[in-house]
């Protein structure tokens, strides 16, 4: 009998454990496309910025961390775009989310971008995500991998914990992805040079952004001009 009750007891530790853990892990509401949608957040909070303030042209850019074709561009066209145009003056860029529909872990990502962002790296974590972007193909959770990229990007492990658990930029990301949908973006990545939407078939390469910077540029010089 004695041992009939030892067994009860660990039966009761091991389930309570179970049902700690598995909260624990359960996933935060928000930061998945399959679960409710946020209320949008109105902290006014409108991207992060790289570039110069003086810069005559600003570009944003709409994206999707699990898009094949955002971490292409990110990977293979925007270190000459940050060499030639953002560390030169003449371009500010500014990262918006635009999470797309099917794309389970997106607004995961996102948050976990967001996450670094709140202590300085935010960079330095879309780098890692878009330069590590196989977690995009395998469809697992990829929870560990961004921790692990987070703390490789140089932030607290600790207090990133506590960021994604909150899930506190879950509304912001959905009030980026409306304002999208209000500016009429329908996929990902899409540009906006000096707010005017870049239309095309294809995704622009690093000529093709430096051309329409030229263009804005001189455009934005023209008023001046005609006034002297």
């Amino acid at each position: 009998m004695k041992r009939f009750y030892l067994l009860l007891v660990a039966v009761a530790v091991i389930g309570g454990a179970w049902l700690f853990l598995s909260a624990k892990d359960r996933p935060v509401a928000g930061l998945y496309w399959d679960g409710p949608a946020p209320a949008p957040a109105a902290d006014g909070f409108n991207g992060y910025v790289i570039g110069r303030d003086s810069a005559p042209v600003e570009i944003v850019e709409f994206l999707d961390f699990e898009c094949p074709a955002c971490s292409n561009f990110a990977v293979i066209q925007f270190p000459t775009i940050r060499e030639q145009l953002i560390a030169t003056g003449r371009v500010r860029w500014r990262s918006r989310d635009y999470p797309l529909p099917g794309h389970k872990y997106s607004r995961f990502a996102a948050h976990a971008a967001q996450c670094a962002g709140e202590q300085g790296k935010y960079w330095e974590m879309h780098d890692q995500l878009f330069n590590n972007h196989g977690w995009a193909q395998t469809g697992r959770d990829p929870s560990a991998l961004f921790r692990q990229l987070a703390q490789a990007a140089g932030v607290d492990a600790a207090k990133y914990d506590e960021c994604m658990k909150s899930g506190r930029y879950a509304g912001r990301i959905e009030a980026s992805r409306q304002e999208g949908d209000r500016l009429g973006v329908s996929g990902t990545p899409t540009f906006f040079v000096n707010g005017a939407l870049v239309r095309g078939p294809s995704v622009p390469n690093s000529d093709d952004i430096t051309r329409l910077v030229d263009q804005a540029a001189a455009a934005a010089r023209a008023p001046q001009s005609s006034r002297h």
